[in-house]
């Protein structure tokens, strides 16, 4: 063998060699294909109020939405994103915390509510002060104990990163970022949040059944729980005062937006759905677990003018019926969504 033959078949092994070390692009995350994107109504839902008809969802505006969602640069001092409050493992939940944490830790004065089925809202935020999916950012941008921070600023800090050039282009056209293409885009990730694959909605389908005590549970539901957190969306959407104590944060609620009387400390009705990633509970978090919800609606309900009527009486429940509608609340929760990497930082 030749000098030079000999040369270049040893470079040929070291370059295999080499090779071989670096991961199967299958299995390096780096390498993982973005996945196509899509908004589909599930059997049997109701229209949504929001269907992207002026905002064509996109792969690329799904994904810059993404990165907006986990930039921390939409905070004054850069520490804080959408998606600190609202983590993928909590169901977009805070997890364990009451109340919202923000800039310079400081604290809010409501629990981060879960993001999923927002294209269903007509409004947003315990009190419903924002009635707009493309407007809900801009509240906590600009309130000074969560982002504290201004558009102009964030603009002007996503401008000059090329990356969100690459992406704003991809999206929109042309590489200009505004507030407009940073809410929609951002509207089209929160809108794609669909959760509806727990095991309720399989045996909806038809493709899972439910034990005995679920089903119990599933017709104590619908007995006691229903008219306000109604399926498939487990909420109505209303506002209702559920008889909780005033507290040293003073929160009128619903009130705090109309400045009518009869909405003192109403707030919005919550979805029924993922309890198992969103605790603690209420508007405040000041319940830490389901069992001492029904504690709350079975011996905690404090009577005031603007109470729900539905609660005078609160929410009676033997021993075995609390267990049995434990256990259909289980059914609610939604895995395949919380584990869902579409959703997920960085993936």
């Amino acid at each position: 063998m030749s000098k030079s033959v000999h040369t270049a078949a040893m470079m040929v092994l070291i370059a295999g060699l080499f090779t071989a070390c670096k991961p199967d692009p299958s299995f390096d995350i780096k390498a993982t294909k973005e996945e196509s994107i899509s908004f589909v109504v599930p059997q049997g839902w109701p229209a949504p109020a929001y269907n992207f008809e002026n905002n064509t969802l996109t792969n690329a505006g799904f994904y810059l939405g993404r990165k907006l969602f986990y930039d921390n640069r939409f905070s004054r001092d850069n520490s804080t994103s959408c998606g600190s409050c609202h983590q993928a493992f909590a169901a977009f939940a805070q997890a364990d915390h009451d109340l919202s944490h923000g800039v310079d830790g400081l604290v809010g004065n409501r629990n981060s509510p879960p993001i999923f089925n927002m294209n269903w809202h007509t409004s947003y935020f315990w009190d419903g002060g924002v009635n707009h999916i493309e407007s809900q950012p801009i509240n906590p941008i600009q309130n000074p104990v969560e982002m504290d921070e201004n558009l102009p600023n964030i603009i002007a800090k996503l401008s000059g990163d090329e990356q969100y050039k690459k992406m704003f282009k991809a999206a929109w056209g042309d590489e200009t970022v505004t507030s407009q293409r940073i809410f929609k885009s951002m509207a089209q990730f929160m809108g794609a949040m669909v959760s509806a694959n727990a095991r309720y909605d399989q045996y909806k389908r038809g493709d899972a059944v439910l034990t005995p005590e679920e089903e119990n549970g599933l017709d104590i539901y619908n007995g006691k729980c229903a008219s306000c957190h109604t399926a498939p969306l487990f909420t109505d959407f209303s506002y209702r005062n559920n008889g909780l104590t005033v507290t040293a944060l003073n929160d009128s609620g619903r009130a705090r937006i109309t400045h009518a009387p009869q909405d003192m400390q109403k707030f919005k009705v919550p979805s029924l759905r993922n309890l198992k990633y969103t605790a603690p509970y209420m508007h405040d978090g000041r319940i830490k677990t389901l069992e001492k919800v029904l504690d709350h609606y079975a011996n905690g309900i404090h009577q005031s003018a603007t109470l729900d009527p539905q609660l005078q009486n609160g929410i009676q429940l033997n021993q075995q019926q609390r267990s049995d509608l434990l256990a259909f609340l289980n059914t609610l929760n939604d895995e395949s969504f919380v584990k869902d990497k579409r959703f997920h930082e960085n993936q």
